[in-house]
């Protein structure tokens, strides 16, 4: 006879790669019921719509046939429920969404409202149930995106709006109420209209809503991180320097309101040339590095300069490109969602910055070495990437006089200088706390500088 734990034991072998632990003790499967030779479970992943779904499904089925007495097999396969959104409004229409993606950028032009299209389009036509919020006012894009020019949105007497439809995909936009003609709106107005957006739209019961964010980091982005429980966000930019220098704000900014970002996606980084497959960085290949260099960020995704990526949507959602940059999103949400993130415990005093995390790891560094390894803009040029502190600059006593968290992959010290403007990703304290560790044979002699 075939038993639970017979089973338990063969899908133990299924391992996540994303946690590098089997699903079984991950508690993804459940629902367990065994009679006779037939056996039915179901398999429970973090997010809808999650790439590993089907591999996951079809790995479970072969292992099942190792089992001896094992004659039909049953897998379902679904996501876990987000329970309990915040909203701040009553009877908001975003109850019953699952999980809320923004889509953002710090400067205009970067791609960031096609890279929210592309990434709604490509999870609704693998079926899940997708929203898209076109939340620039000034300047929307869906309309153009989707090519629904014709202004009116429908409305409940309750004057709820009910979302346009494309293709399955459920979308709503600034541009739809005012047509082709400019937002001459001062802020107050604005504030009203977003909050109708947010608020104020029928979405139903989706698995994803994605929210395409107006560029920057000013008071409508505010207001939206504030008044809806965004589970994560995506920042949009291009290997230029200028944009590359506007990601911080966007990291700031998220900190600030308490939204997890999944990671940079990099457009427009470079281009593969007709009749040859060389990529070719434009903008150096620099840029993803750079980023997680400074920030302590992981670029998750870098899209070329092609033809798809500026021509028909549908194209695009088809396209290697968007499925491939899609799947990253999604299996780095799944495992946001599901971490517990180990933040250290910081401590410092005239000499050095500890940070111990709760496995034991610890990383010590002295306050003039971290000072001194500043890549803010006033520390380093952003163009050139050449060093502008001279490092006999740095006060022999320069000390912390306050350190904070950004996320969980960076600190930010204001030190006694008054400089207070650099981010310091834990990736750059390791390595300085080894190399002194190295250098002096000892973490402790105080030879950190």
């Amino acid at each position: 006879m075939v038993t639970e734990q017979q089973v338990l034991d063969e899908l133990s072998k299924i391992i996540d790669p994303d946690f590098q632990r089997d699903i079984v003790s991950l508690g993804f499967v459940q629902d367990m019921v065994i009679d006779g030779g037939s056996v039915a479970f179901t398999i429970e992943l973090t997010t809808p719509a999650c790439p590993l779904s089907p591999v996951f499904q079809k790995q479970a089925m072969e292992l099942m046939g190792d089992i001896e007495g094992v004659e039909q097999v049953k897998v379902t396969m679904t996501a876990r429920r987000r329970e309990g959104r915040q909203v701040s409004a009553e009877n908001s229409g975003l109850k019953d969404v699952k999980y809320i993606l923004a889509v953002s950028s710090c400067k205009g032009g970067v791609g960031k409202s096609t890279v929210a299209a592309m990434l709604a389009k490509t999870l609704a036509a693998r079926g899940a149930q997708v929203g898209l919020l076109d939340a620039d006012i000034y300047g929307p894009s869906v309309p153009t995106l989707f090519n629904l020019h014709e202004p009116g949105v429908r409305a409940t007497p309750e004057q709820q709006f009910i979302p346009n439809e494309a293709e399955g995909l459920k979308l709503m936009s600034f541009g739809f109420l005012m047509g082709d003609g400019p937002a001459v709106l001062r802020g107050p107005m604005v504030a009203q209209y977003m909050q109708q957006l947010l608020h104020g739209v029928l979405w139903g019961d989706l698995d994803y809503l994605v929210i395409d964010m107006p560029p920057g980091t000013g008071d409508i982005q505010l207001t939206i991180s504030q008044s809806v429980q965004i589970d994560a966000s995506v920042i949009v930019t291009t290997p230029h320097q200028l944009s590359l220098t506007d990601v911080r704000k966007g990291i700031m900014m998220f900190d600030k309101v308490n939204v997890p970002v999944l990671g940079v996606v990099e457009n427009m980084a470079y281009f593969i040339c007709d009749g040859c497959d060389k990529k070719h960085y434009i903008f150096g290949e620099a840029g993803a590095r750079s980023l997680e260099d400074r920030f302590g960020l992981e670029t998750i995704a870098e899209l070329p300069i092609t033809g798809s990526l500026s021509g028909s949507l549908d194209e695009l959602a088809n396209s290697e490109i968007a499925n491939a940059t899609t799947d990253i999103i999604i299996r780095a949400l799944g495992k946001k969602v599901l971490e517990k993130p180990l933040k250290p415990e910081i401590t410092f005093d005239a000499k050095t910055i500890t940070l111990k995390w709760p496995d034991g790891e610890t990383a010590t560094v002295s306050n003039a070495a971290l000072r001194r390894a500043c890549s803010c803009a006033l520390c380093v040029d952003e163009m050139t990437r050449k060093p502008l502190l001279d490092p006999g600059s740095v006060p022999m006593d320069i000390h912390a006089e306050k350190v904070g968290i950004i996320g969980n992959y960076a600190i930010t010290v204001d030190w006694s200088d008054g400089h207070n403007t650099g981010f310091f990703p834990y990736t750059v304290i390791r390595e300085l706390s080894a190399k002194a560790t190295v250098g002096c044979g000892s973490g402790s002699c105080g030879c950190h500088g």
